[in-house]
């Protein structure tokens, strides 16, 4: 698929379709952006996007006489501080965000839809999926993240392809681990864990047929998910001890880059460390512990449009027309290591044995929930996943959470 220029883009479709999004946005009506296009636009960026943006931004306003203003803030700042400054009329027009953060923008009224147009079939799918909720569009993707095997060559020529033979041949490596997955003491870390549990054919929430997820419909509780439970329990404190709560996100990492293990399971952003340590990597797919395919969650990077800009066609216009290109796809995959959203950027990309490697295990990933009962998932489940791999009974404590949770549903 080829990427429009900005010459070749109907913008006045874009606009009126835009618009449309936005009027319809539930709870919106009263507070319809003014129709300007000059002026400036606030865009909240993390320091990485900042520099990889700093071009387009000045092509922008050397084109449309509209100047885009890029306010650094913390990341682990953005979604909290958006959600209180929106409603004020003291917010950004643009942020950028994870997808999964779109239930709850949704809910509180502070984002609003954007109208992709022909540039949605562009994008690679899982990307339009994740940021795809209720029917409607509520962001431009620019990147994706799922994590995979990161593979220490020099101790392992490659990763099995079921998890006991993985272990197996990490063992072989006579490293201090033969496997390393980081965790929380006491909440574990579903988010990590989870391709071993789909592997069994577990969910969270059933998906419909475009992808998104039906709240009503709560899967983990299922005979599959006892059977990963049972799983869990067997890798833990009374089993092989494998899965470690002992070895945080940080102590797993740091074993990996010392050469302690063959095998971590991990993402994109901790392979420049790795690098610079001088272990020659590969990524590979995460081998299967219950017999099925192992999918990770795929996160989606997004840009998303504040329902109280007063400048929404312009920023439309930026994203659509500016941020949906190749070229600056690829400049934020190069600050930040993630695929490219775009197909075109993405496959491209290709080229790099490791982003290939994601690439390839990304294309079983499904997009992490983003519906707002989620919410009412993590804790319970982090929890319970914690107290599994510490000794308990792993069915009955399964069964409890799922309980817990669907008192918290309803």
């Amino acid at each position: 698929m080829r990427v429009n220029k900005k010459g070749a883009v109907a913008i006045a479709a874009l606009i009126a379709g835009s618009m449309l999004g936005l009027a319809g946005c539930s709870g919106q009506a009263a507070s319809e952006p003014k129709k300007t296009t000059s002026g400036t636009l606030t865009v909240w960026v993390d320091a990485d996007r900042a520099r990889a943006l700093k071009d387009v931004a000045a092509e922008f306003q050397k084109d449309k006489g509209i100047k885009v203003d890029l306010v650094v803030k913390d990341y682990g700042k953005i979604q909290q501080d958006f959600t209180a400054q929106v409603p004020t009329g003291k917010g950004p027009d643009l942020t950028i965000g994870g997808h999964d953060w779109t239930g709850g923008f949704v809910q509180d009224g502070v984002i609003a839809p954007i109208e992709l147009g022909d540039k949605a079939s562009q994008f690679e799918k899982v990307a339009v999926q994740a940021v795809t909720y209720d029917g409607k569009t509520y962001g431009l993707p620019y990147a994706i993240e799922n994590i995979a095997i990161l593979r220490n060559t020099k101790l392992a020529d490659s990763t099995p392809a079921t998890f006991d033979e993985m272990i197996a041949e990490g063992e072989k490596a006579g490293t201090k681990y033969p496997f390393l997955v980081g965790q929380d003491a006491q909440g574990s870390d579903p988010y990590h864990l989870y391709p071993f549990q789909t592997s069994f054919g577990n969910s969270v929430f059933a998906q419909n047929a475009d992808g998104s997820y039906d709240a009503s419909k709560l899967t983990i509780g299922d005979s599959s998910g006892e059977a990963f439970a049972k799983w869990l329990g067997s890798q833990g404190n009374k089993g092989t001890k494998v899965i470690n709560l002992n070895l945080s996100q940080d102590l797993a990492k740091e074993a990996f880059l010392a050469g302690e293990a063959p095998y971590f399971l991990t993402g994109p952003w901790n392979v420049a460390d790795a690098q610079a340590k001088g272990i020659d990597v590969a990524v590979d797919p995460i081998p299967s512990a219950g017999g099925e395919t192992a999918a990770p969650f795929a996160g989606v990077q997004t840009f998303f449009l504040s329902a109280k800009s007063k400048n929404a066609l312009a920023a439309t216009d930026f994203l659509v027309n500016y941020i949906a290109t190749e070229d600056v796809q690829t400049a934020l995959y190069k600050a930040g290591g993630r695929p490219p959203a775009l197909s075109t950027a993405y496959q491209a990309a290709q080229s790099d044995p490791i982003i290939a490697g994601f690439g390839k295990v990304g294309e079983n990933a499904v997009p992490m929930p983003s519906i707002p009962q989620m919410g009412s998932v993590w804790d319970d489940w982090g929890k319970t996943e914690a107290a599994i791999i510490k000794g308990s009974d792993p069915v009955s404590s399964w069964q409890k959470m799922t309980s817990n949770i669907e008192a918290k549903l309803k």
